[in-house]
């Protein structure tokens, strides 16, 4: 008789395998174009992956600092305060991760107590939740609602209790494209004045933000900068989504718990690379062309659906857009995302699966994302396939 095998109490039992993942299978089943997943279908910078080549030919292939490169990190500070006005110490406030997910969830785990409670704004990026919960907290999630997504701060006055322990915001925002405010900012930063909250802020869409419009990271807020861990994405800004580089920011009193965390998680990130990219970072123009870049795919996608029967309004920053599909079917928005690929040929994320609570209202709603950081013949296939719901 063969020896009965060990059991183990799952510790995320409703997680299943991610949305990304499933979509992303179905596409490649059905031969359908991609715009579920967030990654580019185009390369970046040749410069950059020549960098790369260099550093590997002159040997910097072993470990890098636990914290990261010093030439990157201070290359980052210089980067930072060029754009909000704010100059970290290179030495104790910036740690370099293997991807913004990283360090999230690495942040998350310095900071949560068992039963502790962490507000979140949804719909969000999938990792928020489960890397609450591993850590022992309750997830407390306030509900944004279509189709501006914009935070309901009296809500979130009427959330906070003793028990708050951080609030997670997003901007630009995965999924719904919208962006946070002067104002916001503002708003968060009194109601947490006089409490022992600490903010994450995923900002890894930091440079897609379009129409003219500027990115309001928590780092141009002194009182919010203080108490807050800002995580970043290389991956996001370059087009290198499989390197799996970003960087948190934080303050030293923060930095030291994060960094507690992040020795014993990965210790530190690929060497080349990090080297690579503290060169490329001394022209600005790297990044400074990215809104313009994107927003004109963007406009190219929603030109392309126009005279159609989707409906929205335009991202305003991220590169995704959401599309309002009601005019064409009744069905659930995870239905209809499946008969999307099956029968016309194009893969989209359902938002809904994005909510941690599935009430009558967002059931109700009829909104797909879609990944317009493709080049113009992906998204003019696309367009074409989805234009056959005509």
């Amino acid at each position: 008789m063969p020896m009965p095998l060990p059991t183990i109490p799952s510790k995320l039992p409703q997680v299943g395998t991610t949305i990304f993942t499933v979509m992303s299978k179905l596409a490649n089943e059905h031969g359908a174009v991609n715009l579920s997943q967030g990654f580019p279908d185009f390369e970046g910078s040749p410069e950059l992956i020549q960098l790369v080549h260099h550093y590997m030919q002159k040997g910097m292939n072993q470990y890098a600092p636990m914290a990261g490169v010093p030439q990157l990190t201070e290359q980052i500070a210089h980067k930072v305060q060029a754009i909000y006005g704010y100059l970290p110490n290179a030495t104790t406030d910036i740690t370099i991760t293997a991807g913004g997910t990283q360090a999230l969830y690495t942040a998350l785990t310095a900071i949560l107590q068992p039963n502790d409670e962490v507000i979140v704004f949804e719909p969000c990026y999938d990792s928020y939740q489960p890397a609450i919960v591993l850590n022992g907290a309750k997830v407390v999630p306030i509900v944004l609602q279509a189709p501006d997504f914009a935070i309901p701060w009296q809500k979130v006055a009427a959330a906070i209790t003793e028990k708050t322990r951080c609030i997670i915001i997003n901007s630009p925002h995965n999924p719904s494209g919208t962006i946070l405010s002067a104002q916001d900012l503002e708003q968060l930063s009194l109601l947490i004045q006089d409490t022992n909250i600490i903010v994450l802020s995923d900002e890894v869409y930091e440079h897609l933000i379009f129409d003219q419009q500027q990115h309001q990271s928590v780092l141009r807020h002194r009182s919010l900068r203080e108490r807050s861990f800002v995580v970043f994405s290389f991956g996001k800004t370059f087009h290198f989504t499989g390197w799996k580089v970003g960087y948190c920011i934080a303050p030293d009193y923060l930095m030291r718990e994060f960094r507690k965390v992040h020795q014993f998680l990965v210790f530190s990130v690929n060497t080349p690379m990090q080297h690579a990219l503290a060169d490329y970072l001394k022209n600005p123009q790297s990044y400074h062309y990215l809104p313009n870049f994107y927003q004109e795919k963007r406009d190219y996608f929603w030109d392309l659906m126009q005279d159609t029967p989707f409906g929205g309004q335009k991202s305003s920053g991220t590169y995704f857009q959401l599309l309002d599909y009601s005019g064409i079917s009744d069905l659930p928005d995870t239905e209809f995302a499946v008969q999307l690929i099956q029968q016309i040929g194009v893969a989209s994320i359902p938002i809904s699966v994005l909510y941690s609570q599935q009430d009558e209202q967002i059931r109700q709603q009829k909104i797909l994302r879609f990944c317009f950081a493709k080049r113009p013949e992906t998204l003019a296939k696309a367009a074409k396939c989805l234009r056959k719901l005509l």
